[in-house]
């Protein structure tokens, strides 16, 4: 064993000689340990003077450093450094529960939930993390996570807080982002679950070739592997993909050792998620949709799946955020013009972009005399012109922003959003 890595498991074992650990050198106050991490856009290793200031005593950094009035312990990977480190702070937490990450394109949040759901309703103190809610038992709890994976020490932190309530379970919610950033550095899962895999974030991977190496190496990392199957028997839930997602939970409850007929039972009274195929009901004698689809195969489900669930004309609300994997949009307007009678192009999340110019892109892909599209970048407008054309016994699924409750419209500032709220407002009218 080298220096550095005696230096730094001597370390892990005194961690609380000192008062906090952090990655940002704005947190720190006096003794704590500060580490610095390479990001994205900033070197955490140019504010060490900072942290230092600010009362940091221990400084981890993976560069040849000589400091003053610190110590300083080199390592090879600071990412992973803090979340080992954040793991011996929280007393190792995922050490004390049976931990089931779930990864994937498509359906993450809904299986999360019905894991939490099967485990929930069997009596099994269960905790949740996602990116839609957090839970602790069937206690709600407000993490203020923004993201599918949290930051490493907030995840270790909630995962403290479920052992000390008595949970005996956990499942988290894992994106591709998340386990490249080693937000997870640290979680020992005991059950790795892959949902399926198909393009997406090539904006950040690069290649689809890097994307599926990321979910593997997550998946290869678990104890036991579950890959999500592309068949079922099961009609639960509406849609074919969301029972695809029922069948991969059942491949969890198999290593939990959990009869597979007492959790499709339980199954009886779940609701699936805000934003997933989430009907607002009024008395206008139209159905309405909200969904989170936002690539082309879970626009192509959803759209499937409703097509078969309305006996007047079907009618799509979509757009495709900005500064984000822009092959995609000329495949999802494809799949809209052939599966809709009616398409709207509009803005969803577009960032520094144009929404015109990605509406366009969109368009290149649409199959010309399938459907009517029009175009509105104004999100309410055009929600609310799909509602206008809607007339009894039609259908409208307004897609992709789901359960969010902002957008970003100039890359910098978000606005408060909501696609629900734009409904209710119209149809109260």
């Amino acid at each position: 064993m080298t220096n550095i890595h005696k230096n730094f498991e001597q370390l892990k074992k005194d961690i609380h000689d000192y008062s906090g650990i952090t990655g940002d050198s704005r947190e720190v106050r006096e003794n704590f340990i500060f580490v610095a991490v390479k990001g994205i856009t900033s070197d955490g290793h140019k504010f060490i003077e900072e942290a230092i200031k600010n009362g940091a005593k221990l400084i981890v950094g993976e560069e040849d450093l000589k400091i003053d009035n610190a110590k300083y312990i080199k390592v090879e990977d600071s990412r992973e450094a803090l979340g080992q480190l954040a793991s011996e702070w929280y007393g190792n937490p995922s050490d004390k529960l049976k931990l089931i990450g779930v990864t994937g394109t498509k359906g993450k949040t809904t299986t999360c939930f019905i894991i939490y759901h099967m485990l929930t309703k069997l009596g099994k103190k269960t905790g949740l993390v996602t990116s839609i809610a957090a839970k602790i038992g069937e206690k709600e709890a407000d993490t203020g996570f923004h993201v599918t994976s949290p930051d490493v020490i907030s995840l270790h932190k909630f995962l403290k807080e479920m052992v000390d309530a008595g949970c005996e379970y956990a499942v988290i919610e894992v994106s591709s982002h998340g386990i490249d950033q080693k937000r997870i550095a640290g979680v020992k899962f005991r059950i790795g679950a892959l949902t399926n895999i198909a393009p997406e974030h090539l904006d950040y991977h690069k290649t689809f070739g890097e994307y599926k190496k990321v979910k593997k190496s997550f998946i290869e990392s678990s104890k036991y592997k579950v890959l999500g199957p592309t068949e079922t028997g099961l009609n639960i839930l509406p849609g074919k993909f969301n029972n695809l997602n029922i069948e991969t939970a059942l491949k969890v409850m198999d290593f939990l050792e959990i009869d597979r007929n007492s959790a499709i039972r339980a199954m009886d009274t779940f609701e699936l998620p805000e934003g997933r195929l989430e009907e607002i009901k009024n008395d206008k004698g139209i159905r309405i949709f909200v969904d989170f689809a936002h690539t082309p195969d879970s626009l192509e489900a959803a759209l499937t799946y409703l097509r078969l669930e309305t006996k007047g004309k079907l009618i799509a609300v979509f757009g495709c955020a900005g500064e984000r994997d822009s092959y995609k949009r000329p495949k999802m307007g494809k799949v809209a013009s052939e599966l809709a009678d009616e398409v709207i192009l509009t803005a969803e999340d577009p960032r520094s972009e144009k929404a015109e110019d990605i509406i366009a892109q969109i368009k290149k892909g649409m199959t010309l005399g399938n459907s009517t599209v029009h175009s509105e970048p104004d999100r309410k407008k055009a929600i609310e012109i799909a509602l206008g054309i809607a007339k009894k016994g039609d259908l409208v699924g307004i897609f992709g922003k789901g359960h969010e409750k902002s957008m970003n419209l100039d890359g910098v500032h978000e606005i408060p959003w909501s696609d629900k709220k734009i409904v209710r407002e119209y149809i109260s009218k």
